[in-house]
């Protein structure tokens, strides 16, 4: 059985000491030259427990300091709380070990001024990790990443990860130094024991040997552990049961040291697929942004349109294009309020959808009730609005403007989450381009009719009859003009006022509109004085609807409240355009006003066709 290292050298002080006696003066000198070696022996073991101490220290603080980094990076980017929550502990433990390291390199001048200096660099990469988890846990997420994507502070981290590897890399060589001397110190006190051996004889010599077979088997365990341990071999540990106190602390730093090691391995993997996680949420996230500014920039360019849209069809054009494209396979149709806002008329629909033209009420549609979305996503599921099938699967979408519903947009089927974002910036747009679309329109009638009759004011008469010649000349087709007005008018004004006045051209005015066809062009051209346009109509063409609204408004009786105006008549001159008049329209109203002239001279309340200009 062997015997134990305790053991042995107990044995050999007490055989030292039995031949002392003997070989006093010459054991005297050996052992205190023995004596001199086990000391440097144990401090050689000494410094290589402290080099090994302030490489795991080193390690730790290293350690910390990425994890401390790792968990900012997780909080910023996924902004999940529970990344941060670790940041002050191991910022603040990363601290306490550098500065741990520090304090065990003052032996060490170089390592001691290279533990100070990464110290100083670790205090620096510490403060410029807490910058963007401020900008965080103010919920300035933006600022955070803007800071952690510039990069700062990375040549910092990159100056500690060089002047740290160069410090370890020191420290192992001072510990490989260290154990390597005490090896020489060794094998120079076993060459004392057997010089010693000659005079104290086969005791001294079995002692010595003893001596150093106690010393070399721990050393060579310490030393296979640490050969694996550099090949990676992770798991492998030392039994602390070593016999000598050094031996022991050894194999316990190197124990301690190997565990840490280990789980800061596991650890960076553990970050290394939490940064995975991360990195593909982000590309999630940016593919989805990619996805939202290519559907703005689509919407903008509708919008764009759409507010440079003049007509009802221009409008209902885009739409048909640019709202499949906004959002493919979801048939559908946008219907609007008419001016009367009693009905709802379809604007345009897409997809194969079918709508009826008369429009539908709105309280039939739920989403105009509830002035919100309201959507069937399963037969039975929810109330059917009246304007959909009873099986159907759709989703009604209301538009609003400044409060205001002014219409619904109806989409088919079912509007999954991707497609939410979507369909909001889309009625945003709609809606908006509707209230500009109808404002224009409104603005553009307030410019081109009479406030007073309706009908079209003179400076759209001049400007219509000058687009209809220059139509009527390249086609080759008949123009006509009609000159009128109101006969002996003036005795309104002057016996009943000009209230009486206004009401009197009211009534003619929708007597002729409603007995002129929908191609002529009615218009007010100033006072008591009425002008008709009728393109593609020979002057004896329309003296025929000219002699029937006389006689209309001949009939007329005219009352105003409880008082009777009278019976009014009305005057016509009548001219066809001919190719040696004017483009610009002036020599066509001037005949059509000499055979006005030559109506009122004949006695009034006729119609008389200009043959000279025929």
């Amino acid at each position: 059985m062997p015997v134990p290292p305790r053991a042995m050298f107990a044995s050999l002080s007490a055989r030292i000491a039995a031949i002392g006696v003997v070989v006093l003066i010459a054991l005297g000198s050996l052992a205190g030259l023995l004596a001199d070696a086990s000391h440097q022996t144990s401090e050689s073991f000494r410094s290589a427990a402290h080099s090994a101490t302030v490489i795991e220290t080193t390690e730790a603080a290293l350690g910390d300091l990425r994890e401390a980094e790792s968990g900012q990076r997780g909080f910023v980017i996924t902004r999940n709380p529970a990344y941060a929550q670790t940041f002050a502990e191991r910022v603040d433990s990363s601290a306490r070990n550098i500065t741990a390291v520090v304090r065990l390199t003052q032996d060490d001048p170089l390592q001691h001024a290279r533990a100070r200096e990464i110290a100083l660099l670790m205090k620096q990469r510490s403060a410029f990790l807490q910058q963007p988890l401020q900008f965080a846990r103010r919920g300035d997420f933006t600022s955070a990443v803007a800071f952690i994507v510039s990069g700062r502070g990375r040549e910092l981290m990159d100056a500690i990860s060089v002047r740290a590897t160069g410090f370890l890399d020191e420290e192992r060589a001072i510990q490989m130094a260290r154990q390597t001397a005490a090896d020489q110190r060794i094998v120079n006190g076993k060459r004392l024991a057997i010089i010693g051996a000659v005079a104290v004889a086969l005791l001294v010599m079995g002692s010595c040997a003893l001596l150093i077979r106690g010393i070399r088997r721990p050393l060579d365990t310490v030393l296979r552990a640490m050969t694996a341990l550099g090949q990676g071999k992770q798991d492998t540990r030392i039994d602390t049961a070593m016999g000598s106190r050094e031996f022991s602390q050894l194999a316990e730093g190197y124990n301690a040291m190997a565990a840490r090691l280990r789980r800061a391995v596991a650890d960076r993997g553990d970050s290394e697929r939490q940064l995975h996680v991360v990195n593909a949420e982000l590309q999630q996230n940016t593919v989805a942004l990619r996805e939202r500014g290519d559907v703005i920039e689509l919407l903008g360019g509708m919008a764009h349109r759409m507010q440079a849209a003049r007509t009802d069809d221009e409008l209902a054009q885009i739409i048909r294009v640019f709202v499949p494209r906004v959002l493919p396979d979801m048939p559908g149709a946008l219907f609007a309020h008419n001016n009367s806002r009693n009905c709802l008329v379809p604007v345009a629909s897409w997809g194969g959808t079918e709508v009826p033209a008369e429009g539908f009420a709105p309280e039939r549609c739920w989403a105009l009730r509830r002035g919100q979305s309201h959507c069937v996503t399963e037969p039975g599921r929810d109330i059917v609005c009246g304007h959909a099938a009873e099986d159907e699967i759709y989703h009604c979408e209301p538009l609003l403007a400044g409060g205001e519903v002014i219409g619904v947009l109806y989409l088919r089927g079912r509007v999954e989450s991707e497609n939410s974002f979507r369909m909001k910036v889309l009625v945003e747009n709609i809606a908006s381009a509707l209230v500009n679309h109808r404002l224009q329109r409104s603005l553009r009638e307030q410019t081109i009719r009479d406030p007073l009759t309706g009908l079209f004011n003179r400076r759209y008469m001049e400007e219509t009859l000058k687009l209809e010649i220059a139509r009527a000349s390249r086609a080759g087709t008949p123009l006509s003009l009609v000159m009128c007005d109101v006969d002996h008018f003036k005795r309104f004004n002057d016996e009943f006022g000009h209230d009486a006045g206004d009401l009197v051209l009211q009534t003619v005015a929708t007597e002729m509109r409603k007995r002129f066809r929908d191609g002529d062009i009615v218009c007010r051209f100033g006072g008591e004085e009425f002008t008709i346009i009728a393109p593609g109509s020979t002057a004896e063409a329309i003296a025929s609807r000219v002699e029937a609204v006389r006689c209309a408004i001949t009939a007329l009786n005219i009352r105003q409240g409880g008082r009777a105006l009278g019976s009014t008549s009305m005057s016509f001159g009548i001219a066809t355009w001919t190719r040696t008049m004017a483009q610009d329209g002036s020599t066509l109203v001037q005949a059509a006003d000499l055979a006005l002239y030559q109506s009122k001279r004949e006695g009034r309340n006729r119609a008389t066709i200009n043959r000279l200009a025929a």
